[in-house]
C-alpha cells in the first residue's frame, strides 16, 4: 500500500510529499478517517539528481560508511550510558 496522511497534513507538507513520491512512495490521503486520494509516482519516471546534489549524494555516503572522527576514539552505547550513569566502577552513584 504505502503511507497514509491526512488532508490536513498534506497540505502543510507538499513538498515533503512530492519528494517521497518522486523517490517511489505511494500516499492516500485522508479526510475524517476516509480514503480520498491516492498519489503515485509516474511509472518509469525517477527523480534525477543535478551533478552537484551526486556528488554531495556520494560523499554522504563515503562518510557514514566510513564514520566521522570525531577525536573521541571507538566507544559503544552502553559503554556510554555506563559513564553517564555511573553504574559501574569508581563513578557509581548511589
Amino acid at each position: 500500500m504505502g503511507k497514509t496522511i491526512t488532508l490536513r497534513e498534506a497540505n502543510q507538507t507538499f513538498s515533503r510529499c512530492i519528494r517521497e513520491i518522486e523517490a517511489g512512495e505511494e500516499i492516500t490521503i485522508t479526510r475524517r478517517g476516509e480514503p480520498v486520494a491516492r498519489i503515485v509516482p509516474v511509472t518509469g519516471r525517477r527523480r534525477v539528481l543535478t551533478p552537484e546534489q551526486e556528488t554531495a549524494l556520494g560523499e554522504a555516503v563515503k562518510i557514514m560508511k566510513e564514520g566521522w572522527d570525531i577525536g573521541a576514539g571507538r566507544f559503544n552505547r552502553d559503554e556510554l550510558y555506563e559513564d553517564i550513569l555511573g553504574i559501574h566502577g569508581p563513578k557509581r552513584r548511589g
